[in-house]
């Protein structure tokens, strides 16, 4: 094992499956650097590996975590020196690469412990890079698009001094690191030189990204996987609302108070945990519950329980994983018509979308379909289809698998 909390791993690889695809013999190497927060991020790459691993597909993780950042400012002053370009990193790469020969990589989070090192250290090898475009980091330093309770794309193509002049990160210091990471990285081109190509999981990140100044990547949407709860029996019509998700400014919550606050008949659930929860209790409706954080075995009961979900975020959401979970449990859902969320909740047919932040729109919406229960129905179960034939692990397996192939085949440009 490598010094520190590296984790870079080959693990035995299982039997493939007898008489099916020959490329799915091929070693993979995953690069991500987990947050100190776990999030959807974290948790979807996760799924990756252990889904190519469960197809037999030989992975090598090449994992750290922001967790291992100690604190004071020495430490702090070394993590960003490290986030702009780890030579230690790249050493630690190059040994790993060495001793396990991988066909591709796969890039995730590089930030802040890895660093755009690892990119030229595979192209040095000969190892083309497929990465996938989780967030908007490669043109937001802090990635949401997101800055003072509004969507901002003022540091995009370049002008990431934009993200300390509004300190959009609440912290002066972090706010330049970020800043500084998009800025090397830009002016490095680093992601457009070394990266073969990239994943993203809607339509529209490929569109913002390319109209932000990497128009000469090669994308390809592949959405995520989504995992299936056991087939969906005929629904009861539910008792409540339900949101479940991140309780932050970007995701509307506020609009959907403020829109339940509109419908005092109406009970709305509100699953999650923050900070902000005791402020938005305050301000609530008395039609309004809020629920905690929720297990998976819990959030299963929670959906099960609802007519149908609310996804109201005011942001450019990259794909809107809430609402396609939501959909998987046979609900409709009603979500804001931004970013990559109607891509996913088809206006009319899987649910209804409204303009994001718009709470009285939001209401008429909730309150039409809380009193349409056979239409509720009717969308619920175009919803569990949609999910079924789009975002089901078997496609996701073929779409990654099929992008590692084009890759491998399209190789690594040589170094300058």
């Amino acid at each position: 094992m490598l010094p520190g909390a590296l984790r870079a791993c080959a693990c035995q690889r299982n039997p493939a499956p007898q008489g099916d695809d020959a490329f799915r013999a091929m070693k993979v190497i995953q690069l991500h650097n987990r947050y100190r927060v776990r999030g959807g991020e974290d948790a979807s790459v996760e799924a990756t590996i252990d889904l190519l691993r469960a197809r037999g597909v030989e992975v090598i993780e090449f994992l750290r975590d922001s967790k291992e950042i100690g604190q004071g400012p020495v430490r702090k002053l070394g993590t960003f020196v490290e986030s702009i370009y780890s030579n230690s990193a790249r050493q630690r790469l190059a040994h790993v690469i060495q001793a396990n020969r991988p066909d591709v990589a796969h890039i995730h989070n590089l930030y802040p412990l890895l660093s755009v090192s690892v990119l030229r250290e595979c192209r040095r090898a000969h190892v083309p890079i497929v990465m996938t475009c989780h967030n908007f980091r490669l043109i937001c330093p802090i990635t949401i698009l997101f800055s003072h309770g509004r969507t901002c794309e003022r540091c995009c193509k370049g002008r990431a001094y934009w993200c300390v002049l509004q300190n959009c990160h609440a912290n002066v210091f972090e706010s330049g690191a970020y800043a500084a990471q998009n800025y090397v990285s830009r002016q490095l081109k680093a992601f457009r030189n070394n990266v073969t190509l990239c994943i993203a999981p809607t339509r529209f990140v490929v569109q913002k990204l390319r109209e932000h100044g990497y128009g000469d990547l090669e994308f390809e949407v592949i959405p995520h996987a989504v995992s299936m709860p056991a087939r969906v029996a005929e629904r009861s019509p539910g008792g409540y609302v339900a949101y479940a998700g991140r309780i932050s400014p970007e995701k509307g919550v506020d609009a959907l108070l403020a829109a339940a606050a509109r419908c005092p008949g109406l009970p709305v659930w509100i699953a999650g945990n923050d900070l902000a929860i005791p402020r938005l209790r305050a301000g609530a409706p008395p039609n309004v519950r809020f629920v905690g954080s929720l297990s998976k075995d819990q959030l299963q009961e929670f959906y099960g329980g609802a007519r149908f979900a609310v996804v109201p975020s005011v942001c450019f959401e990259t794909f809107g994983l809430a609402a396609a979970e939501a959909m998987s449990y046979g609900l409709p859902v009603i979500a804001s018509r931004i970013g990559g969320l109607p891509e996913v909740v088809e206006d009319g047919r899987t649910g209804l979308l409204f303009e994001p932040g718009n709470d009285v729109e939001l209401a008429a919406k909730l309150d039409s379909l809380w009193h349409d229960e056979a239409r509720c129905r009717e969308m619920g179960r175009a919803a569990r289809q949609k999910v079924e034939r789009e975002y089901g692990a078997d496609v996701f397996f073929e779409r990654l698998m099929g992008a590692y192939e084009r890759a491998i085949r399209r190789g690594t440009p040589a170094l300058q």
